[in-house]
């Protein structure tokens, strides 16, 4: 029998899919992810399932959507202390699948899924945020159980972290490690490796539009004087975690351990820096908005000699195929995997054409606002009211001519309608249908439902 292969799944936060030099960015630095891509698989046109951190990074460990495992906010409270709240209890997470089947899991990083304090979903190696996100030099950890405060740069002390936690499974194969960083989520002055940043000092950012002001953007977002300033700072962050990314190839290289670990590498959710007139995500603008640069992310998966290298992937996959894949890849079954809307997309990593019909539609959702995607087309629906959006993409990949008023796509807007509704009618739980929700992208405070003790479940104005 084959031996399973270890898996260590890289998450950056915030991370557009353009902020990729294998992606086609000429301006940003990434020398140590074009490397894995090169030895590896790209996908092209990955999706987040909700354009927001919590909900996304609850897709991906649970195979569920935001109406399914009721995560449809970045979470603001229920982290620490006595109100701690265990936002994913009783949901199967792949973690747990593994760690049945002798995987030892650990995590270093991002968790903000509630209950910072204990170790959850499986794992046994548990050093987290206590939080979500916060500054990069006396960042909030835990670690054995104690709050902690880390005065190393957060994106070093995680990977020191991994590493270290790599060399304690030297021979105990397999395993699994999450490396969930906290960059380049904001701040991004005055935040990170100065030299690193100086390095863009004369970097143009013609990569990056410069587009008046969206009118939807929310007054938190930086604009106007410090645009550069703030590009410089999101790309050092990024070509610092890089730096980082290639410590860790390099330690399972010297392990001897390379050609039997699975390297995935992601975003939980994309972002623009500028990108149609905002700084932000989903939650960059009011009503959340559902453009490509903040539902696409960068996706990356290398193994030598399993993975076909140097290869890039144009089908339609999402965060919610995640689950089932890894779990294919490595031979485990989900006994709640038809009640999951994912298809594992393990043919693609194979080398093998997708099976008609196969990840052709993409489904996301942000509280009330859902979006069904094709190659060609995209339709957005915000519950109850509106304002919705029809895109060519086909014609206009950027966005720009919204065709919702447009007659001669009225057959178009109604079969897009229909899709979108019976696909979430089908994996929703009416419980946590999150167009029943006030979801307005300023955090969410409460699990929701019943389960929420009737309290408010999310916040309502900044």
């Amino acid at each position: 029998m084959e031996k399973q292969p270890n898996i260590i799944c890289i998450l950056s936060d915030d991370q557009g899919a353009w902020a990729l030099g294998s992606a086609g960015n000429p301006e940003i630095r990434t020398p140590h992810l074009d490397r894995l891509a090169e030895e590896g698989m790209r996908f092209s046109n990955f999706f987040c399932t909700s354009p927001v951190c919590s909900p996304a990074r609850a897709s991906l460990l649970t195979g569920r959507i935001p109406s399914q495992h009721g995560v449809q906010d970045w979470i603001r409270e229920g982290n620490l202390g006595e109100n701690a709240i265990e936002y994913l209890e009783g949901q199967t997470a792949y973690t747990e699948i593994l760690a049945e089947n002798d995987y030892v899991c650990g995590v270093s990083g991002k968790w903000h899924l509630g209950d910072s304090i204990r170790p959850q979903k499986g794992f046994h190696h548990w050093y987290v945020h206590q939080f979500g996100g916060g500054p990069y030099y006396g960042a909030p950890m835990i670690r054995d159980g104690k709050l902690v405060v880390e005065d190393k740069y957060i994106t070093e002390a995680i990977t020191d972290d991994a590493i270290a936690f790599l060399d304690e499974q030297a021979g105990k194969q397999p395993f699994y490690l999450s490396v969930h960083y906290t960059a380049p989520h904001d701040p991004w002055i005055n935040s990170h490796p100065q030299e690193i940043v100086d390095s863009y000092e004369d970097c143009p950012f013609s990569s990056i539009p410069n587009e008046p002001k969206h009118p939807w953007q929310i007054d938190t977002a930086p604009w106007g004087d410090n645009r550069k300033e703030n590009l410089k700072g999101y790309f050092a962050a990024v070509t610092a975690m890089d730096q980082q990314i290639g410590r860790i190839i390099e330690k399972i290289e010297a392990m001897g351990i390379r050609e039997n670990t699975l390297i995935c590498f992601l975003s939980d959710n994309g972002f623009n820096c500028g990108h149609h007139g905002i700084w932000g995500k989903g939650n960059g603008t009011f009503p959340q908005n559902m453009y490509d640069t903040s539902v696409k992310v960068p996706a990356i998966f290398s193994q030598p000699g399993h993975i076909p290298i140097g290869t890039v992937c144009e089908e339609l996959v999402s965060g919610y195929d995640f689950m089932p894949t890894l779990l294919d890849y490595v031979g485990l079954e989900n006994d709640e995997a038809d009640q999951l809307p994912g298809q594992s997309f393990y043919s693609l990593l194979k080398g093998k054409q997708a099976k008609p019909h196969d990840h052709v539609v993409i489904y996301d959702e942000y509280g009330p606002v859902r979006m069904i995607r094709t190659k060609e087309w995209k339709y957005i629906h915000r519950y109850p009211y509106g304002p919705h959006e029809l895109y060519h993409l086909a014609k206009d990949p950027d966005e720009k001519a919204n065709l919702i008023e447009n007659q001669t796509y009225q057959d178009i807007l109604i079969e897009m309608k229909r899709k979108l509704e019976d696909w979430f009618f089908q994996y929703v739980n009416p419980a946590m249908d999150g167009t029943h929700e006030a979801v307005k992208g300023y955090g969410q405070l409460n699990i929701v439902g019943p389960a929420g003790k009737g309290k408010s479940a999310f916040r309502e104005e900044p």
